[in-house]
């Protein structure tokens, strides 16, 4: 049988690391039980990281990756309450690719420096990015709140988007996280803010989310 190129190797190790962190939960989760699945020995494993924080902080360094150009790319031009929706469903889908980190983050914040230094900067990242869709919609005049509100609805959406993936696998241990249930939560905190034609949009959109529940 042909070698798999060493590169593909660790591209297969972090798939199945991913997988099973996901899954298991990354403490279940040892070297040892990622090989195994792979059907590699643990020494192939071990030659391409050293250790489970190494494997972890990979897999950090690429959702680092993908959800900071996402939440970099909001600019003035979301205006709509649509852009909001659209946003939130890339959020929720990077945040649900990468669930582990959310399941499991007070103990990795606790053990592992990379994501404990580099966590708080992604959360201000969600505040930032919710606060400059706020003040868009405001200035196109489909939202209505001051600057301490809009500031306020920021910490709410992030918190909310950072917590809802724990909440949903509280309620649903086996069952894959909701990605619209959490778009549409979060839509919620900004409709008392929002004005005609938008609050009218978002109805229709929760009548026909809450018809399909």
């Amino acid at each position: 049988m042909e070698k798999k190129p060493s590169r593909q190797t660790r591209e297969r190790i972090l798939a199945t690391a991913l997988q099973l962190f996901n899954t298991l939960g990354e403490p279940g989760v040892t070297p040892a039980a990622i090989a195994v699945e792979m059907e590699i020995s643990p020494g192939n494993l071990y030659y391409h990281f050293h250790s489970k924080a190494d494997i972890v902080n990979a897999l950090f360094t690429r959702y680092e990756q993908e959800i900071g150009q996402l939440l970099c790319a909001v600019d003035d031009h979301a205006r709509e309450p649509e852009d909001i929706w659209l946003f939130l469903h890339l959020l929720f889908e990077t945040i649900c690719k990468y669930r582990f980190f959310y399941h499991d983050i007070n103990n990795l914040l606790l053990c592992n420096r990379l994501v404990e230094t580099h966590f708080t900067r992604i959360l201000r990242q969600k505040e930032d990015a919710a606060a400059t869709l706020c003040r868009n919609l405001v200035a196109s005049g489909v939202l209505r709140a001051s600057e301490g509100e809009i500031r306020a609805l920021a910490v709410n959406m992030a918190l909310l988007c950072t917590f809802w993936i724990s909440y949903e696998n509280a309620r649903s241990p086996r069952a894959e996280p909701d990605i619209g249930r959490g778009a549409y939560q979060v839509m919620q905190l900004a409709a008392p803010y929002l004005q005609g034609e938008a609050r009218v949009l978002l109805d229709t959109v929760s009548h026909h989310y809450l018809a399909r529940q």
